[in-house]
């Protein structure tokens, strides 16, 4: 096999979903399986914990109906809002719930189960609190399932205390109209935070996977994925170049490995030596199999960027293979 190989471990990612459960404390446990469920297969991924979770959260409505298709029953919440008839036709053919962040968005999902979406702060896909009465006055109550938000700095307890409060107001007015919709205001984040910031629900995304937001830390939860590449040669060091880049010291031996930036590693970050290849890379000679991403979160600081980005774009180009 030339492609990479990602190992993704099933009991890690119930252990994190359990412990997830836990710090929910009754509330209801939303798991955000967008991007493909960050890198690690939304269907496996969702298959693996229903029965732990009780919905789902996708970005887009085509995830959505990827897992209704494979099998997934409970809830599925779309997280973007449906921007024409044909998106809002195909949320009810496949029985997801809308986002509804407008008066014009109310109006497309009609019939439909939605969550309103409020912005406290984000300023990202919500209708703003003094338009709420107004998306309201557009909805059935008994299809209003829920009303949520997004904490923009959660680690600041400041800023989260202030969305917190707006958030707070929108809960009391949207229940008036339906004491039963579900308020959910934390993602990973406020789920750390606990206590006043659980509501009724919680969505926990990048904690599923075994990592924490920016200010956290993920103390308990296991990396779920491994990522290994193959060896397709050895070879005598002969001066000139690794790879593109001129050699500056003197090897012995070199060994190539089928990994590059075309599968989601950066080009100017080296998994061996010099900077990588579009589809490979040299290291000092080494094993057969190499392990070149085992914890997102320490390749992510040497990128400079966070464990999101490196889970959705280190497995766009690898074979899967699922621990039971």
């Amino acid at each position: 096999m030339q492609k990479t190989l990602s190992k993704i471990s099933l009991p890690a990612l119930r252990r994190n979903a359990l412990k997830i459960k836990k710090l929910a404390n009754g509330a209801k446990f939303y798991a955000v399986v967008k991007a493909d469920g960050y890198g690690h297969g939304a269907e496996e991924v969702a298959r693996a914990i229903e029965d732990v979770c009780d919905g789902f959260c996708v970005a887009i409505a085509e995830e959505g109906i990827t897992l209704r298709t494979a099998g997934i029953l409970k809830e599925i919440l779309v997280l973007t809002p449906p921007l024409d008839g044909y998106d809002a036709a195909r949320l009810k053919w496949y029985n997801l719930t809308a986002t509804v962040n407008s008066v014009e968005t109310a109006r497309l999902v009609s019939g439909l189960d939605c969550h309103i979406k409020v912005n406290t702060g984000m300023n990202r896909n919500g209708c703003n609190p003094d338009g709420l009465s107004d998306v309201l006055r557009e909805l059935s109550p008994e299809r209003i399932k829920g009303v949520y938000s997004h904490m923009f700095a959660p680690e600041n307890l400041a800023a989260a205390q202030k969305q917190r409060q707006i958030f707070l107001s929108a809960v009391n007015e949207v229940k008036k109209i339906n004491p039963q919709a579900v308020a959910h205001l934390s993602a990973s984040g406020g789920l750390l935070r606990g206590g006043k910031f659980l509501f009724d629900g919680v969505r926990a995304g990048i904690l599923l996977y075994g990592y924490a937001p920016e200010g956290f830390k993920a103390d308990g939860f296991e990396p779920v994925l491994k990522v290994y590449a193959r060896r397709t040669q050895q070879t005598q060091f002969i001066g000139g170049g690794v790879g593109y880049n001129f050699a500056d010291k003197n090897y012995g031996r070199l060994s190539v490995y089928r990994a590059g930036y075309a599968d989601g590693f950066f080009r100017t970050v080296p998994l061996g030596e010099k900077t990588l290849c579009m589809d490979c890379y040299v290291a000092e000679d080494g094993g057969d199999t190499a392990l070149i991403m085992g914890n997102a979160d320490a390749y992510a600081k040497r990128c400079k960027t966070i464990s999101y980005e490196i889970l959705t774009r280190v497995t766009q180009r690898s074979e899967r293979v699922y621990e039971r």
